[in-house]
Formats: C-alpha cells, sequence, structure tokens
C-alpha cells in the first residue's frame, strides 16, 4: 500500500511494538468488564498525524449522527435500540457482481489495519480517531465496476423505530435515508478506509456499527454510517446534505480552509478536549496524498 507519510511524524514518535500490544491486552481487559464492545485483531497501523488521540468517551459520546437526533449527545443517548446484527448490503448497478453481501461476506476476506486518522467536521471542530478497518477500494474492486461507473453511491439504513431522529415528521430533521457519494477515483484512494471498528473494538451503534466510511481528507459528513446499499453509477449523485442545504454542503466536501461556507469561515478549527482553535490545515493535512485527485479544479467552488 503506497502511501506517503505525512513529514510531522519522527521515528521517536512511533508507538513501540511492546507499548501498542500493552494497549491492546488493556482493551481485552476493558471490554470483558465494561461490556462496551467485541474486541478486534488488527494486522497493521497506520499513524498519519503525531497529535494526540482524542479520548475514546468523547469520541463514543460526541456524534453527529441525526438518524438518533441532532444533538452531539442523541446518538449515545438513543442508540441503545438500534439492531446493527444481522446486517447485509445491497451492491448494485454498473459492476460484474450485484448482489446481497452479508456482513460476513463483506469482511471476511479482508485484514483489519489500524488507521489514526485527523476528522474534522464542517461545523468547525475536529479529532483524532483510531479506526479500525480496510481499504474501501479493496471491496469496491471485488464487485467488478465497469469503466461507466465513474462514482459510487452510498445508502444508510432506514428503521424509524429504532431511530429516534428519523421518527420525527414536524419537520423532518433530513430526507431519509441519508445518502452519499464519491467520484471512484476517490472511493479507491488507499486512505479511503471501511472501518468496522474504533479504539480496538467492533463500532458501536452511535459511531455507526456496523460498517462506515472514513474519508480523512473530507468533512465528517462525507464519513457515511451504517452502510446498507452501494451502487455504482455513471452520473454524479444527490447527496443528502446537499438536497438539504447545498449552500453549506457541496459533493465534494474537502476540507479547505480557504473556502468559507456562508456565514463561517472553515480556516479554523477546535479540537475536542483543547481549548485554543487551531488552524485547519489544507485537505485536513492530506495535501500530499490527495491533491493530485483535483488537480486543475476549482476548489473554492467545487467544494
Amino acid at each position: 500500500m503506497l502511501i506517503k507519510p505525512p513529514a510531522d511524524i519522527p521515528s521517536s514518535e512511533i508507538t513501540p511494538k511492546g507499548v501498542y500490544m500493552r494497549r491492546r491486552e488493556f482493551l481485552g481487559a476493558l471490554v470483558a468488564v465494561t461490556g462496551f464492545g467485541d474486541q478486534l485483531t488488527t494486522t497493521s497501523k497506520l499513524v498519519t498525524t503525531s497529535d494526540a488521540l482524542t479520548p475514546r468517551q468523547a469520541v463514543t459520546s460526541y456524534c453527529n449522527f441525526y438518524e438518533f437526533g441532532s444533538a452531539k449527545s442523541d446518538a449515545a443517548q438513543n442508540a441503545g435500540a438500534f439492531k446493527s446484527k444481522p446486517w447485509s448490503v445491497a451492491v448494485e448497478g454498473l459492476c460484474g457482481k450485484p448482489g446481497m453481501y452479508t456482513l460476513e461476506d463483506v469482511l471476511k476476506p479482508h485484514a483489519l489495519e489500524e488507521r489514526v486518522y485527523r476528522m474534522r467536521c464542517v461545523e468547525g471542530w475536529s479529532m483524532v480517531i483510531p479506526w479500525d478497518g480496510f481499504p474501501l477500494g479493496d471491496l469496491l474492486k471485488r464487485f467488478q465496476p465497469s469503466s461507466n461507473a465513474r462514482y459510487v453511491e452510498f445508502t444508510s439504513v432506514y428503521r424509524p423505530q429504532e431511530m429516534a431522529g428519523q421518527g420525527r415528521r414536524f419537520p423532518a430533521l433530513l430526507p431519509w435515508p441519508y445518502r452519499e457519494g464519491l467520484r471512484i477515483d476517490e472511493a479507491m484512494h488507499p486512505l479511503a478506509i471501511l472501518a468496522a471498528g474504533l479504539y480496538g473494538e467492533t463500532l458501536l451503534n452511535q459511531n455507526g456499527a456496523p460498517l462506515r466510511l472514513v474519508v480523512p481528507w473530507k468533512y465528517g459528513f462525507k464519513s457515511f454510517k451504517s452502510i446498507v446499499r452501494i451502487r455504482f453509477v455513471e452520473k454524479q449523485p444527490l447527496n443528502t446534505w446537499q438536497e438539504a442545504n447545498a449552500d453549506y454542503y457541496g459533493f465534494y466536501a474537502n476540507v479547505n480552509p480557504e473556502a468559507p461556507t456562508p456565514s463561517y469561515s472553515q480556516a479554523t478549527e477546535r479540537r475536542i478536549g483543547e481549548f485554543f482553535m487551531r488552524r485547519t490545515l489544507m485537505f485536513n493535512g492530506y495535501a500530499d496524498q490527495v491533491s493530485p485527485l483535483y488537480a486543475g479544479m476549482n476548489l473554492r467552488k467545487l467544494y
């Protein structure tokens, strides 16, 4: 996997293997005592920032997951009734192997890796999260997308009986079910992953169980949760937030400090757990890896 490491990670800051393995043992004991989630086994680790990890409690309690409600605490408070197993993903559209794939079908051929990524929300806050997953492109290639498949569209689960935010009617929080999309070359980029866990545990409901995207150079709403459908298409799909408010939420949603949203700047952000604002990095700090995807594009207009 060819991923150019950022220049801000000196070798002295790479976690020693012994410390890493003791952390795994600790997490296993923590899961056994608290029942937080099932422990996952990963085969490799990629650290893309020297910034400190955001505490697990913050990552699992401060969430935007509008299917469970619009407040940051709603997902953790309201997700208990959601059933993430059994689970299946429908694969449709311009590909050689469409069909219905169980969660086990999706995960079994892939070794999980730990990826420590920055996450930046369009609202101006950020986190650093250790995800457990595998390259999204490795999954998509299994379905043999055709040469006409220029985009891939993702659809999230729709269960208003289990997801309080979907049950709200007057007014509805968003047009359900939630939809997102990527250009096919974005989806195939090795930084884009399909995550099944974080902090060494299976994903909790509020974090997008059982499967979610993580696209670290884009604003957080592009990292799609609880996937039930993958569709290969020729034309650019209309995403849910575009439909709800296109002035704030463009299709690309690349982190760009020079492209403000209509009422506020994106030049700075607040890292959860810190008091002072920090400067927002182009492409969320992944410019060296992903900027060639957008050569010649007006990134202030095509946001």
